[in-house]
């Protein structure tokens, strides 16, 4: 929402490596997206005619599902949570340290490629979206297709926290009867499942929801 800080993280970004375009408030990004291929998105919160979480949730519902990084005047735990349940990917909290947001777009970027591989490979671990099954040494294993699609989406974000809704919002219908504490039923039977498993784990994250770590090999 303000010029200078446009065209200096425009700078920032462009010597980075990045192409990148500005816009000035919601309603141009959303035009902007419909008729553009945008491999990313940084936001601000506060903006003119339609503030970040408006904009992220037209974003969302419109089918663009590449990531987005909302930056934010300060770390408020319920602006968090609202964010994500609207569909953010990530936080910057201002002033932005610019080599954190290249880092956290490249993050973001990485994970993106490894969601739309359709399969996950770690150290001794592959998760298959085709066969929906989950080999560990060798040994494959057909999962029910709720915990596979939230095992999936978990791990294809590491380190990324998921709220419940937002987690209900992927893999439930919205004229499911099912509440959040169906979320929590799934994830205890993806740990009860995977308690040995030495790549990953799934942990919870309090006030918040949910997110996968990966152990590096």
């Amino acid at each position: 929402d303000d010029n200078s800080s446009a065209l200096l993280t425009k700078t920032v970004l462009q010597r980075a490596g990045y192409d990148v375009e500005i816009v000035y408030n919601g309603q141009q990004g959303l035009d902007y997206v419909a008729s553009h291929h945008v491999d990313c998105i940084v936001m601000d919160v506060m903006m003119p005619v339609m503030d970040g979480f408006t904009c992220c949730k037209l974003l969302r519902n419109s089918g663009y599902d590449n990531p987005i990084i909302m930056l934010t005047a300060k770390e408020d735990t319920k602006d968090k949570v609202r964010g994500f349940d609207v569909g953010v990917d990530d936080y910057c909290v201002k002033p932005v340290d610019d080599q954190e947001l290249i880092a956290r777009i490249k993050a973001l970027l990485r994970r993106y490629k490894i969601s739309a591989t359709q399969k996950i490979v770690l150290a001794h671990t592959v998760i298959d979206s085709i066969s929906y099954t989950v080999t560990y040494n060798s040994v494959s294993e057909e999962l029910p297709r709720k915990e596979f699609d939230l095992l999936f989406t978990l791990l294809s974000y590491p380190n990324h926290i998921f709220t419940r809704n937002q987690l209900m919002q992927q893999h439930w219908d919205y004229d499911s009867q099912s509440d959040t504490h169906t979320v929590d039923v799934h994830i205890n039977r993806l740990r009860n499942r995977f308690k040995d498993n030495s790549d990953f784990k799934i942990e919870t994250v309090r006030g918040l929801g949910y997110k996968a770590v990966i152990y590096e090999a």
